[in-house]
């Protein structure tokens, strides 16, 4: 008989929750099981996984394939690290305290990390529910390249010098105005003078 360690999917639709079973791998998915090691919630930020790691040790020692999924929380709460150090245990590398201590520095640096995450992620929402409520405003500020800045700025600079070199007063630009309008009006005049000599 063919044993898999593999996800059982409960919850609702579009509300999956996850139980980690041992299962005869012509079993359905959510059909009948050996054993229950865990559960496995991907909705929660980091996705919460709770795991017997001496049980699920055991399976793997008796031969039960994991799936990808499965594999890949069984590595995550460190039970194929486990497994790497009782090879180098039964292979005269480390002895069974090395192991056990090395393990469990593996699993506090691991859990320290993911409480971390958990108290990042609480932050994020407390933070998010003050903006909403209005008692702490967005940061709208953006944040300026300093090297970009510099470019435009030297990029404005010789538009301003070519611009100052021409000569032009204040005189001068109400005087061309006024031309424009007049050479418009002497052309519509000079069309009117042509017409009436054809006819």
């Amino acid at each position: 008989m063919a044993v898999r360690i593999r996800l059982a999917r409960k919850g609702r639709k579009k509300k999956p929750f996850y139980h980690i079973v041992v299962a005869d791998a012509r079993a359905p998915r959510d059909g009948k099981y050996i054993e229950r090691l865990g559960s496995y919630n991907p909705l929660t930020v980091p996705a919460s996984i709770e795991l017997d790691r001496e049980k699920a040790y055991e399976w793997l020692q008796k031969g039960a394939q994991p799936s990808d999924t499965a594999r890949a929380i069984l590595k995550f709460k460190g039970v194929y690290y486990k497994r790497h150090l009782m090879r180098g245990v039964a292979k005269g590398a480390l002895t069974e305290e090395q192991a056990a201590q090395m393990h469990q520095e593996w699993i506090t640096a691991k859990e320290s990390k993911i409480e971390a995450r958990k108290e990042q992620t609480r932050l994020e929402r407390e933070n998010f529910w003050k903006q909403v409520s209005g008692e702490i405003k967005p940061k709208t500020s953006k944040k300026v390249d300093e090297a970009t800045a510099a470019a435009f700025a030297v990029d404005d600079a010789p538009a301003t010098e070519e611009t100052a070199d021409v000569p032009t007063t204040e005189a001068e630009a109400p005087v061309a105005e006024a031309e424009a309008p007049a050479t418009e009006a002497d052309s519509t005049a000079e069309a009117q003078s042509a017409k009436a000599e054809e006819e």
